[in-house]
């Protein structure tokens, strides 16, 4: 395989910047600009085009400089690095513990609030489309800590309306369940087979699983007869296939290798059904499967493993806003900057127009500045004794400079130690040990959904694809906002993709490092052809036509994603206060969940 080399990343980066300001092959490519409304916008989202310059800058030169750095003369009470829930979530509680006259400025590197939980519009044909772009739900909400059921009261989260909203009788009432379709350029044929073959599909909640048993299912994949023997043999065993006592098994499920159970205890050598397996876990592992524990891919439900609850009745994967966690985020954002919308309660916000002109103003204690990447965060004098802390940071090409009394750094923690120039040397060690998979979240607007329909699907891995796995969007209705009732009406679809690198067993730094590069390296329109062959190989052309039946495409390309944690106490040794600086973020957790996050920002707050 060829190496992936920064260089390589960089020359696509800079060809898909070169890009960003020509037409795609569709419209809605890169067409739908709207700097004043960002979720409206198309194409290449998530870590858009230039959002991480500056960054990845101050990250890999170790001569770094802004250059002339302008004095705003700007002094705050409190200044956060990083508008995601848990930057958002540490404004909030300062504001609630410090009262509503204290001055906050929130910074961050997008053109959009939220982190993860990004906002996703699609206009089809007219109608208003909802999605998300990344952290899709609130998980357990009812179990989360007191001070985040506090914050929830506090912007007008109620937890109990996603009982309604939630529409958990909509699969079954259409038909539609889980499969999985085998491309023909992996598999040797367009193959739909309607069993999911793994457990992915248990967190949506009402979605039913296997529509046909295990033998029918394996008789109609495209494998040879020798792969399906195998296969079989994977989805029929389990722990009872090792040779262990149950008074050690669960040692030994935590300190034995998925695949060298596929491979030594159930035999399987056949590359189709390892590569099955491999993309089995997708985003629940958070790492290609081949590097799990037999633990971890049970828990990920990687291929092999029965249905288990995911949830308890208490805590079902429901509390899921139509664009996800950016209605928390959006909440939020309305607390802090009431003049942003109209709307009293986080619901009736659902189908509220933002107006992104209120987030900076001189006016508001609280202000949110966006596409500012900030670059230096220190002391002013001795950490010990200091009482205020400088920050330089970039907006457009030009350097500028605030302070602060207090400072939460509640971005990506790995970059923590190239911004806080005057951090202890363990801690920044400390900090360094973190990782984050790179995720895809791709949201695509139909103008239909007669396809999904006539052929039962309502989720489907895809081991062959780039995108291992896409679904109808959660059906919530809410806030006004309509979820589609009909197969002739608009939907959008979610599709997921964890690039690994494709060398099977490499480290997972490694592998994270080269599918970032390139993730991040590919243009808008080689994600554009990926979809259409996925979409187009998977569904009957009787029912779609991609050119036709597809108005949008947002592709949410995360290259720091999900949170993977560090060795031993790496996370809580870099999360320490730091004379006025403190440090938040779900990766000091660490743990990649929304209400970690928030409870993050909460720790953040009161050790400052």
């Amino acid at each position: 395989m060829k190496q992936i080399t920064r260089r390589n990343f960089i020359n696509g980066s800079a060809a898909a910047l070169g890009a960003a300001a020509l037409p795609s092959a569709r419209a809605f490519g890169l067409a739908e600009k709207s700097a004043s409304y960002p979720p409206k916008l198309t194409g290449l989202r998530g870590n858009h085009l230039g959002s991480n310059t500056h960054a990845h800058a101050r990250a890999w030169n170790a001569n770094f400089s802004t250059g002339e750095v302008i004095e705003s003369k700007e002094s705050y009470d409190l200044v956060v690095v990083g508008a995601g829930l848990s930057g958002l979530a540490a404004a909030y509680f300062y504001r609630e513990q410090h009262g509503p006259d204290k001055k906050i400025l929130i910074l961050d590197n997008h053109d959009d609030f939220g982190g993860h939980a990004k906002r996703n519009e699609h206009t089809v044909d007219g109608r208003k489309m909802i999605t998300y772009g990344g952290s899709q739900t609130l998980v357990e909400p009812k179990s989360a800590p007191t001070a985040v059921k506090a914050l929830f009261e506090g912007i007008g989260v109620d937890l109990n309306r996603f009982d309604t909203a939630f529409d958990q009788s909509f699969y079954r009432n259409h038909g539609l369940g889980a499969t999985t379709y085998f491309n023909a350029q992996k598999f040797g044929h367009d193959t739909v087979v309607r069993h999911p073959f793994c457990n992915y599909y248990n967190y949506i909640e009402g979605l039913p699983g296997a529509a046909i048993s295990d033998e029918a299912a394996v008789a109609q994949t495209p494998l040879s007869e020798r792969g399906q023997q195998q296969l079989l043999r994977v989805v029929k065993s389990g722990l009872h296939s090792l040779d262990v006592s149950p008074e050690a098994m669960s040692r030994y499920i935590e300190t034995h290798n998925y695949f060298d159970y596929l491979t030594q205890t159930l035999g399987v050598d056949d590359p189709l059904v390892l590569h099955m397996a491999r993309h089995s876990g997708v985003d629940w592992s958070s790492a290609s499967t081949e590097l799990l524990t037999i633990k971890e891919a049970k828990s990920a439900g990687a291929l092999g493993f029965a249905p288990v609850p995911v949830y308890d009745e208490d805590n079902p994967y429901i509390h899921h806003f139509p664009d996800g966690n950016a209605g928390v985020a959006r909440a939020l954002v309305k607390y802090l900057v009431p003049a942003v919308a109209e709307g009293a309660t986080a619901e009736s916000l659902v189908n509220a127009n933002f107006d992104y002109r209120q987030l900076d103003r001189s006016t508001h204690a609280a202000r949110i500045r966006l596409n500012s990447t900030v670059v230096n965060v220190h002391h002013i004098g001795n950490a010990t004794d200091s009482d205020r802390v400088s920050l330089h940071y970039i907006q457009g090409d030009q350097a500028y400079k605030v302070t602060a009394t207090h400072v939460v750094m509640a971005c990506h923690n790995a970059m923590v130690p190239h911004i806080v120039s005057d951090l202890p040397l363990e801690q920044a060690a400390a900090l360094r040990q973190q990782l984050k998979s790179p995720l895809i979240y791709t949201s695509v607007g139909l103008r239909n959904w007669r396809a999904f329909k006539e052929q039962g699907i309502g989720l489907a891995m895809s081991p062959g694809n780039m995108h291992q796995t896409l679904f109808m969007d959660f059906p919530v209705s809410l806030g006004g906002y309509p979820y589609t009732q009909g197969p002739e009406e608009p939907c959008v679809i979610q599709m997921i993709s964890c690039p690994y690198s494709e060398e099977v067993g490499k480290p997972r730094k490694e592998q994270y490092r080269e599918a970032r590069y390139r993730m991040l390296g590919m243009k808008f329109a080689n994600y554009e052809a990926e979809i259409k062959n996925h979409l187009s190989g998977m569904l009957s052309p009787n029912h779609f036509n991609f050119d036709r039946d597809v108005a949008s495409l947002t592709v949410n390309r995360w290259a720091h994603g999900y949170t993977v944690p560090g060795p031993g106490d790496s996370a809580a040794e870099g999360r320490k206060p730091h004379g006025r600086i403190t440090i938040a973020n779900s990766d000091s957790g660490p743990e990649a969940d929304a209400i970690v996050a928030m409870e993050m920002g909460y720790r953040a707050v009161t050790e400052l």
